[in-house]
């Protein structure tokens, strides 16, 4: 497939990068055409981020040229892709969190009135403009900080679309938003595109592509395996090109024994400083060998019960029991030596120390099991991290190498490995799956299932409709803090999830089939 060059704004031809001998992108030649979204799509580690990072001159190419307009450009830096009018939303949030999100948005661009410096009178009523065609509800003067991961990802897009690029590059702009505000950033997304501006789109929501995509080209450990008119194609021919199957594999559930109960949390309470609660009075349990997974919309309370049972909040209450014991600990590592062990929803700011190799941060949270007296014991340490990076397939040429030179579905397992290696009873993973790709996902559904067989309990946040009706022994759902319905893996339907999931959120709009009531559903209410 070809077309006329004057719809191509930007081509690359032919380029590679070579990363410590690990060549990330290899002899790819790739066009961006205006006025349309231009999707990017592949495995993680197929060099998808290092693509997009060459044209946003974040790296440069180790062979190969860039065209603007025809025309051979460099950039060596981001402030010279800037310069010709390229913006990108990066997949790892790029913000200051002691900032307020108008001085975030303006970051490097500051709008100054001299003598008197930055103007944040005049940022502010800006930013404002941008975060109400979001249609955020954000206050432009709140700290990032204070903002929750969604919130943070609509404003790292605000920052890309408030620069007025005619190059956008979005490298998974949706991981963390909700249903309404996929629609939202689509509608801009539209508008941006009516006015000319080039969008390269990068997800691994397959059917996200299929809606909103013009032009696909396909990844595959750093080569070009296709490319295409979207309207050509299908999910199963993206699937196909991507890793050579059309199979979409949730790692179905393979029924094994369950054991004891290994966790129970009672009356779980998380108040908030405005009134009311974060988490009410929930009340669930785990047994040995049993996936439990939590289905909720954006701010039914999931990731805050997951820090109340890791001790992270202080003031919350309620009981919590491993073996049937009490838990009296109140703090985070008091806690992980019970048993207890997090995969938090954001890798990059709390499951990583992205200065660290992949090893450091593997052993980093069990450095206990290797030590003899006062030192580490060297060779036990790269036995266990051989071991770790064998059995999750993290794709790492040495260990040693920064954490940060992983693709995002790498470092998720980067920090799989790190809680694993705490021997925990219980695994609390919220969000396992946030920005990997179809076969890193199977990849990690797989070793739920694994872990699960050998007796583990999981409870792990989702959501992914799909992935909770087929990973979960029972899947519990969440409303407003409270747990709304439990269900059996045998008796949930897409319908009762998603009724359940809607409590209190205005009238549901489930897929076909029966509505919830009290006589087909379990609920636990405060």
């Amino acid at each position: 497939m070809s077309a006329p060059d004057n719809d191509v704004v930007l081509r690359l031809e032919g380029v590679s990068k070579i990363y410590s001998g690990t060549i990330a992108v290899k002899h790819a030649d790739f066009d961006v055409r205006r006025g349309a979204v231009n999707v990017l799509v592949g495995e993680n580690g197929a060099g998808k981020s290092t693509l997009m990072k060459i044209i946003a001159g974040v790296t440069e190419p180790t062979s190969g040229r860039i065209l603007l307009d025809g025309k051979e450009v460099s950039f060596p830096t981001p402030a010279d892709a800037v310069a010709h009018g390229i913006g990108m939303v990066f997949q790892e949030l790029n913000l200051f969190g002691n900032l307020s999100v108008a001085e975030n948005i303006f970051a490097a661009r500051e709008i100054v009135r001299l003598p008197l410096g930055i103007d944040h009178r005049e940022q502010e009523r800006r930013a404002t403009g941008f975060l109400q065609r979001l249609e955020t509800g954000i206050d432009a003067r709140t700290p990032v900080e204070d903002l929750r991961i969604g919130q943070q990802q609509l404003v790292e897009i605000a920052k890309a679309v408030a620069q007025d690029a005619r190059i956008l590059i979005m490298d998974e702009p949706t991981s963390a938003l909700s249903a309404a505000e996929v629609e939202i950033l689509f509608r801009v997304i539209a508008d941006l595109k009516a006015r000319g501006v080039a969008i390269v789109y990068i997800s691994h929501r397959l059917e996200e592509l299929i809606r909103i995509g013009d032009y696909i080209t396909v990844l595959r450990d750093g080569q070009i395996t296709g490319h295409e008119r979207m309207a050509n194609v299908d999910v199963p021919w993206i699937v196909r090109q991507m890793i050579g199957s059309d199979a979409k594999d949730f790692a179905k559930t393979e029924d094994h024994p369950l054991g004891a109960e290994v966790f129970r949390a009672e009356d779980i309470c998380l108040p908030r400083i405005t009134g009311g609660y974060a988490v009410d009075h929930v009340s669930l349990s785990v047994q040995q060998g049993e996936i439990v997974g939590i289905y909720g919309l954006m701010g039914a309370g999931r990731s805050e019960l997951f820090d109340c049972i890791m001790g992270r909040h202080a003031h919350s209450t309620g009981r919590i029991f491993i073996d049937g014991k009490p838990v009296a600990e109140r703090d985070v590592t008091g806690r992980i030596r019970r048993g207890l062990a997090l995969i938090p929803e954001d890798r990059q700011r709390e499951g990583l120390v992205s200065s660290l190799s992949v090893a450091a941060n593997l052993t980093m949270a069990s450095l206990g099991k290797f030590l003899a007296g006062f030192h580490i014991r060297g060779g036990l340490e790269r036995k266990a991290v051989q071991e770790a990076v064998r059995d999750l397939s993290i794709k790492v040429a040495d260990p040693a190498l920064e954490v940060t030179s992983l693709s995002g579905g790498n470092q998720q397992k980067v920090v799989i490995g790190k809680a694993l290696m705490t021997g925990p009873k219980v695994l609390l993973m919220d969000e396992p799956s946030r920005g990997i790709d179809v076969g890193a996902k199977a990849d990690v559904f797989r070793t739920m299932r694994r872990l699960a067989a050998r007796g583990l309990g999981i409870l792990f946040v989702t959501s992914d409709l799909d992935e909770v009706m087929a990973l979960s022994d029972r899947i519990a759902v969440m409303s407003n803090g409270r747990l709304t319905a439990l269900f059996d893996r045998e008796d949930a339907t897409p319908a009762l999830v998603v009724a359940a999931s809607a409590q209190g959120h205005g009238p549901a709009r489930p897929p076909a089939g029966p509505a919830l009531s009290p006589t087909n559903a379990e609920g636990t209410h405060a």
